[in-house]
């Protein structure tokens, strides 16, 4: 069964992966680059994140992410830049990305600001398809690895927030192109990509002085698969400890925790239960998440960061 992951992948990479998905994240409320381009520059400082996942751990070939991203704002143009670099890893295939980041925000009121974003950048693609266990050794397809395969891709997010609350819709790969087809809003085109819906909410209710509760969603749309959420509810205890729990339908059931040790450095821990029929075979999936804020403006904070 182990080896059982590591052909599946190699066969659907050779042969279009219809539905190749983007990789999955636990801790998505701290990942809001990776969702949406229109996250970058929404905190008055510079911060960056970098996560860690092992997925199915047990399996053979099981799926490796993982994902640095930076962003800040330019106050003075009411703009914000941010960069995402991601590796992404399952069987014999890889994927390499970079994305560019740029948000433009409003202020809609004296605690909200709606933000328009876009990205752009490129991924990379490749499969040591001869490493496949097969059937037919004489097939063609898998007698050379597929090196390199370059993908241009775009998207497009909108993202209202303020300190308690935020909402987010967006597309993070609207548009791409892949050589020898149109370039092309139809991403059936595509063997390699597919476009996410995304949207996103979150608020955070005080209960005490020392006790917030903190619920979010996730709800991705993939064509062709079925609607997916990600429902999360969380608890801050002195803006220092946070402990959650979490529900991905048809997935899994998520621990997470996370210490923020200073106003600059916090550190993020996501155990997945699988509850699909993988359970037999996985002993679940580890996330790893350290986060790193600076700037002046971080100094005078008070708070923590709470998306």
């Amino acid at each position: 069964m182990k080896k059982l992951i590591i052909i599946l992948t190699g066969i659907t990479f050779a042969f279009g992966a219809k539905a190749q998905q983007d990789p999955m994240v636990s801790q998505y409320m701290f990942n809001g680059l990776y969702l949406n381009p229109a996250y970058a520059g929404s905190h008055d400082y510079w911060t960056s994140t970098l996560s860690f996942r092992d997925q199915w751990v047990g399996f053979d070939g099981a799926p490796f992410t993982g994902i640095a991203a930076v962003d800040g704002p330019i106050k003075t143009k009411n703009m914000g830049l941010g960069m995402i670099l991601m590796h992404d890893r399952i069987g014999v295939t890889k994927q390499n990305t970079a994305m560019f980041n740029y948000a433009y925000e409003l202020k809609t009121s004296a605690t909200s600001k709606l933000a328009f974003g876009i990205n752009a950048g490129i991924s990379q693609f490749s499969a040591n398809l001869t490493q496949l266990l097969i059937w037919d050794t004489q097939d063609q397809v898998f007698q050379n690895d597929l090196t390199s395969k370059i993908l241009p891709r775009m998207g497009l997010g909108m993202y209202y927030f303020g300190e308690k609350h935020y909402i987010g819709l967006s597309v993070p790969t609207l548009i791409a192109y892949q050589k020898g087809m149109d370039f092309s809003i139809d991403l059936s085109k595509s063997s390699f990509l597919r476009r996410h819906y995304l949207l996103t909410a979150g608020y955070v209710f005080d209960t005490d002085k020392d006790i917030k509760i903190k619920p979010s969603v996730l709800l991705k749309y993939v064509n062709n698969a079925p609607l997916e959420a990600d429902i999360n509810l969380s608890t801050v205890y002195k803006n220092t400890y946070w402990v959650g729990l979490s529900y991905r339908t048809n997935d899994a059931v998520v621990v997470l925790l996370e210490y923020q040790t200073n106003s600059h450095f916090r550190i993020g821990y996501a155990y997945d239960v699988t509850v699909s029929k993988l359970r037999h075979y996985s002993q679940g999936s580890h996330e790893i998440m350290i986060g790193i804020d600076l700037g002046k403006e971080m100094i005078k904070q008070k708070t923590p960061r709470y998306f």
